[in-house]
């Protein structure tokens, strides 16, 4: 049972402007999209930033907003889905900053290639108007290195950096988890790209059996579940597919538009902060999946 000094520090960080000072976050695939703006409002939120992806220009913007803001921010580059680049970004985490209070496990590999999108166009396509059902043909056609590609990223470099952050919040007794999946993990959504689906699953249930075997440490893990966001990459493929086809596709969202990326920015960074929360999927969809 929580002891009242305990529930009146939790209530007090809930309403301090800077819930996460003092802490220090690690957000993965933070060059660009959404990783990037979780950087941003966690150190306008009072943390001290560290970010890693693959791709080394973004991450110096993300970097340089970052500290524009006043954090102290690091960027690493890091290739998530390697075991040992993974060691040793932790390592320079701890020579900086000492220890990790937070992980954003939000680097991911999506269906955004020319194939996945052919198999999205004829996927909204079959649910958005009126044709005889027939099998799609999607899973059938799908190389073993697309499937593993997906797991590397999304399954292997999240347990990657999930165990190694482990290692130090569990020493400290304090850490808070925020797992990238998608609701293309818990419903038929993304039925066009079954290994993206798949792996976004993977997250979901690694998330809740985490958190169930952490939670007694002080380490709370949730899963943030976007149903759609609003990003440069949907609003090009929204705009390629003409008016008749983007009206029909918004009948899928009750709410009408995609989630901004600030506005599931917020939902991780409660997440991130002092709360309730143990191995919840939070997904925020504008209604697509209720």
């Amino acid at each position: 049972m929580l002891k009242n000094e305990q529930i009146e520090r939790s209530s007090g960080a809930l309403a301090n402007a800077r819930p996460l000072q003092g802490r220090v976050a690690l957000i993965t695939g933070a060059g660009r999209g959404l990783g990037g703006v979780i950087a941003r409002h966690f150190a306008r939120a009072g943390a001290d930033i560290v970010i890693c992806d693959v791709d080394q220009p973004a991450l110096e913007e993300t970097r340089e907003a970052v500290e524009a803001i006043g954090a102290r921010c690091i960027a690493l580059a890091c290739d998530i889905t390697s075991s040992a680049r993974v060691r040793e970004m932790f390592a320079t985490i701890v020579e900086r900053f000492g220890t990790l209070h937070i992980l954003v496990n939000n680097a991911a590999l999506g269906p955004t290639a020319a194939a996945d999108e052919m198999r999205r166009n004829r996927h909204y396509a079959y649910i958005t108007t009126p044709q005889p059902r027939q099998a799609l043909g999607f899973t059938s056609e799908i190389t073993d290195e697309d499937w593993h590609r997906y797991w590397d990223v999304n399954v292997h470099g999240m347990f990657y950096c999930t165990r190694e952050a482990l290692k130090l919040m569990q020493a400290q007794g304090y850490g808070r988890i925020v797992n990238l999946a998608s609701v293309a993990g818990f419903s038929t959504i993304s039925a066009h790209s079954p290994h993206y689906s798949a792996s976004k699953g993977a997250v979901i249930a690694f998330t809740r059996t985490v958190a169930a075997e952490v939670a007694g440490g002080n380490i709370l893990v949730n899963a943030l579940a976007p149903g759609g966001v609003q990003t440069p990459f949907f609003e090009q493929y929204l705009d390629s597919i003409g008016e008749e086809a983007r009206n029909r596709f918004w009948q899928l969202i009750p709410a009408g538009r995609f989630g901004t990326m600030d506005e599931y920015a917020a939902v991780a960074t409660f997440l991130a902060g002092d709360h309730y929360f143990v191995g919840q999927v939070i997904s925020p969809n504008g209604g697509a999946v209720i």
